[in-house]
């Protein structure tokens, strides 16, 4: 991905001014930026997934201007970063000072990291949101320093949403005005309004929505919608939720858009739910935050995307936080020179605004540049991971196992049709039972 330099870092950085005392804090602790690696050696090595190079290259070209460190971003794939962190942190030889970990890794990794609690004085604590604070501990330890975040907003097409037919075709079959739905009852309205043949050839050509079924993440964000609090297993009690009433309204209502929704559910996933937006054939899109960024030069709604925070359930607005934190092997040779550049990346966290994904991880970073053209998507990714029931997923060292092996599973049965939600479920809490045992 093409990255784009900052050309605004001066004016960005008086713009989030309110919040270097938090900055100033982490010097203050030991971890100041500035200093050098504690073998003598001025170059460090951080590991990351490939939209991870994009947000830090930013951060690590001003840091060895700065300080004269080099930082060396070695890119790798999803998986192979996981592997690789795995078996290096396992062997206790990690060939990296610092690994760039998604939010679900740090469980499974957390005994090979170093703590770094010193990094999270009350004023860097005050400027991240709460989902993020609480997947950066385990057991009691914070692990990783969050250095970008997402989680799905609602994407919707204005060019039909102001359309003056639809506006008052809408009023007057549903009684309430044609806008960005924030409810369960208005999403499905308004995903039955707009599905559709457009050209009179006797083929729905438009649909309201997708259903995907080959994710597990934006059917945990209903989850969350519904008002459970414990989506999946309480890690607390060790108890299996995934059976429960909310978990239940929450399938039964992501089903319940099938008929407005392209077929194929049970195959569909974020790239294929991103390129039928994109072609023009869904009203309305669920989906991550930094696809505003990622619309093709070709695609005949570029000009016509609108975005809102995520719809709400029962239990309120809520989405998935999809975080990135920056964390240390616990036998790193540089974990002091590791730490110093995590608080210069913490410090300097709007820098990665301009990157090909666009995303920050602190709260005066997006309040910063939610009024900036290009970056429309923040207000809507604020308002949804500031939300109460915007929570993370279960800090479990078996959720990935959890995820393929009953979440998707349970997800590509549901969506289709006939299928009993309950039966379904009471399954899962099963099989979530045995991993976990």
């Amino acid at each position: 991905m093409e990255l784009r330099k900052n050309h605004r870092g001066g004016r960005r950085l008086g713009a989030i001014a309110a919040a270097s005392a938090a900055a100033l804090a982490l010097t203050a602790c030991g971890a100041g930026v500035g200093g050098t690696t504690s073998s003598g050696d001025d170059t460090l090595t951080v590991v990351v997934e490939g939209g991870g190079l994009a947000e830090l290259q930013p951060i690590a070209d001003l840091y060895e201007e700065e300080t004269g460190t080099s930082v060396t971003l070695v890119e790798l794939p999803y998986a192979g970063l996981y592997d690789r962190i795995s078996s290096e942190l396992q062997a206790g030889s990690p060939s990296f000072d610092v690994a760039a970990l998604d939010a679900i890794w740090l469980p499974a990794f957390a005994e090979g990291l170093a703590p770094i609690d010193d990094l999270f004085s009350a004023e860097v604590e005050g400027d991240l949101f709460e989902g993020l604070l609480s997947e950066a501990q385990v057991d009691g330890a914070y692990v990783g320093m969050p250095v970008w975040t997402n989680s799905e907003i609602l994407y919707y097409r204005t060019d039909l949403f102001e359309d003056p037919e639809n506006t008052s075709s809408f009023a007057a079959e549903y009684g309430y005005e044609l806008a960005p739905p924030t409810t369960w009852d208005q999403y499905r309205d308004i995903s039955e309004f707009f599905t559709r043949d457009t050209d009179g050839d006797g083929v729905v050509d438009l649909y309201g929505t997708d259903v995907k079924g080959a994710v597990e993440t934006e059917w945990l964000a209903t989850v969350s919608q519904a008002g459970e609090e414990h989506m999946v297993l309480d890690t607390e009690s060790g108890e299996v939720t995934i059976d429960d009433q909310a978990h239940k309204e929450a399938l039964d209502f992501y089903v319940s858009l099938l008929p407005y929704a392209p077929s194929g559910a049970a195959q569909l996933d974020w790239a294929g739910a991103q390129n039928l937006f994109y072609q023009g054939n869904l009203a309305m899109m669920r989906f991550w935050g930094h696809a505003y960024r990622q619309t093709p030069d070709d695609s005949p709604v570029k000009d016509s995307i609108g975005v809102a925070p995520m719809i709400g359930g029962p239990g309120g607005v809520a989405g998935v936080p999809g975080a990135w934190y920056l964390s240390v092997p616990a036998t790193g040779s540089k974990q002091d020179a590791a730490k110093d550049f995590i608080a210069f990346a913490y410090e300097h966290n709007e820098l990665s605004a301009d990157s090909s994904l666009g995303l920050v991880a602190r709260k005066s970073a997006f309040e910063a540049m939610a009024g900036e053209p290009g970056f429309e998507n923040y207000p809507a990714l604020l308002e949804t991971l500031e939300a109460p029931q915007s929570l993370p997923r279960p800090a479990s060292a078996n959720w990935q196992e959890i995820v393929d092996s009953v979440l998707i599973p349970l997800l590509q049965k549901a969506v289709e049709p006939g299928a009993d939600t309950a039966a379904l479920l009471s399954e899962a809490k099963s099989q979530i039972e045995a991993i976990v045992e």
